[in-house]
């Protein structure tokens, strides 16, 4: 039977959704309240012709399901890209992830030596049964190592004291990793012979990128899904969702418009957001577990200039603590088609914030006077190559794991079961820090649920298995592979 679905936003996840009921022949409706963009954080948003992915998408994925998606809507259109991606620090580069030797080279000889009696010291000392980021990484690579490549970049982006994020983020994304055992595989490579577990395992060295931004792959999404039938409605937020004594639901949307009878309702829209809007109510226990979540948000301070081959990385990580800026991408190393003139190029600057915060409510005119002096600071471009600027904020980029919301979450994820035929996909939907692969493959499961009119699959296992995502082969595993985030383990600093 064809089944009447709603989907809140137009993002990887609810474009995905879309696109797969739509070849299902199921009657699809994307509400998106932007009024021009679609991919959510995965869009594209372009000033005079230059264009600027908002944080950085890698098109990679261990899942051939989500690979073959890709390939399904660009095909052609899809670009090979190496990897490349450094540290900054101490005016000096460093490879990412660490090389130990080169490491040590650059940071001097007594610098060195004092690194190495630190690690000596954790060795010998260990935090005992360590809680916290910080105690963890310290017992890894020890206390001045941690200081140098860990403690200013990880509290840039989630603006938490690194005594506050838990030691299972640690254990996690930096799996298997130590400066014995970076120094080890440096001078004794591992042989082919050993199994894949007692190898570290490594970054990827190359990944799919739409020609013109990760937004190509979603807008080339919306022809094909309308060509299927689906509707996409822009510019239409969505106020209320009404659940009918008949297990129907009604759409009440921006526009003042109410939409009815839809047997799904899928949403992508924050978490936070979305439970206050559904009728009948939740309880206000349920009501106040929402309220309670919270969002780490960031801007981008785009500098176009005159191209004087400053750097060619996707990206660098600032370790610098005397500037704000986290993050400096290099958009025509994404894809050359991202900046319309050879001579020039077009550089990003993050900048991790909490929206309303002093950086989020500076005027554009400050934010790219901020960017100038940093870049200039950094010494990767002069002011006199800078010719223009440009500001893209992002709320709710990430969600944030501080010392309630697992208590918070799995209050709402139990009373949602209530409410027949809604389902949350995505990043912000489930409030899981999911990545554009991750999210995708939760909207291809409540896509396989709807189809076959039941519940086949639980979304909320996406993501479960936290093993680092770019490690291993693209498309090698039928499922996904999930990662982790920090959590908060105290409640100083909210």
């Amino acid at each position: 039977m064809t089944k009447k679905v709603a989907i809140i936003g137009a993002g990887p996840a609810g474009l995905t959704a879309a696109y797969l009921l739509g070849k299902a022949k199921q009657e699809v409706t994307v509400f998106e309240k932007d009024p021009q963009y679609v991919g959510g954080i995965s869009r594209t948003e372009s000033y005079k012709g230059y264009h600027f992915d908002i944080g950085g998408h890698r098109f990679f994925s261990k899942s051939k399901e989500v690979e073959d998606f890709w390939t399904e809507i660009l095909a052609d259109e899809l670009l090979e890209r190496p990897r490349s991606s450094r540290i900054f620090y101490n005016k000096k580069f460093f490879a990412y992830p660490l090389a130990a030797f080169e490491a040590l080279m650059k940071l001097g000889i007594f610098e060195s030596f004092l690194c190495v009696m630190s690690y000596l010291n954790a060795k010998l000392f260990p935090v005992k049964d360590p809680q916290n980021f910080e105690d963890w990484v310290t017992n890894q690579f020890g206390k001045r190592l941690f200081n140098i490549f860990f403690k200013t970049y990880t509290e840039k982006v989630w603006g938490i004291p690194c005594k506050e994020i838990s030691a299972d983020w640690a254990a996690q994304r930096i799996k298997g990793l130590s400066l014995s055992s970076a120094v080890w595989n440096a001078l004794f490579k591992p042989s082919g012979k050993k199994s894949k577990g007692d190898v570290i395992k490594t970054l990827i060295d190359s990944f799919r990128y739409p020609k013109r931004g990760p937004g190509m792959m979603w807008e080339e999404c919306v022809v094909k899904s309308k060509a299927l039938g689906v509707k996409i409605e822009m510019n239409t937020g969505v106020n209320k969702i009404e659940r009918l004594q008949n297990d129907t639901w009604n759409v009440h949307t921006s526009n003042g418009s109410v939409l009815e009878g839809f047997d799904y309702v899928l949403s992508s829209a924050p978490m936070r957001e979305l439970i206050p809007a559904v009728a009948p109510s939740f309880s206000p226990a349920v009501l106040h577990a929402a309220s309670q979540l919270k969002y780490r948000d960031f801007l981008t301070v785009v500098l176009i200039c005159k191209d004087q081959d400053a750097f060619n990385d996707n990206w660098i990580y600032i370790h610098e603590p005397n500037v704000k800026v986290g993050r400096i991408q290099n958009f025509k190393s994404w894809s050359p088609y991202m900046v319309p003139d050879p001579e020039m190029a077009c550089y990003g600057l993050e900048y991790f914030c909490f929206e309303g915060d002093g950086l989020w409510t500076s005027s554009n005119e400050d934010l790219i006077a901020l960017g100038t002096k940093e870049i200039d600071q950094i010494g990767l471009t002069k002011p006199s190559a800078i010719v223009d600027g440009y500001v893209v904020r992002q709320p709710k980029a990430y969600p944030v794991y501080d010392h309630a919301y697992k208590d918070h979450l799995n209050l709402i994820r139990e009373a949602i079961k209530e409410y027949k035929g809604l389902y949350l996909v995505g990043r912000n939907g489930m409030h899981k820090y999911n990545n554009q692969d991750h999210s995708m493959m939760t909207a291809m499961l409540a896509a396989k649920n709807i189809i076959a009119g039941k519940e086949v699959y639980d979304l909320w296992d996406v993501n479960e298995d936290a093993e680092y995502h770019e490690g291993g082969d693209r498309g090698a595993a039928s499922g996904i592979v999930g990662r982790a985030v920090p959590e908060k383990i105290n409640k100083s600093h909210y």
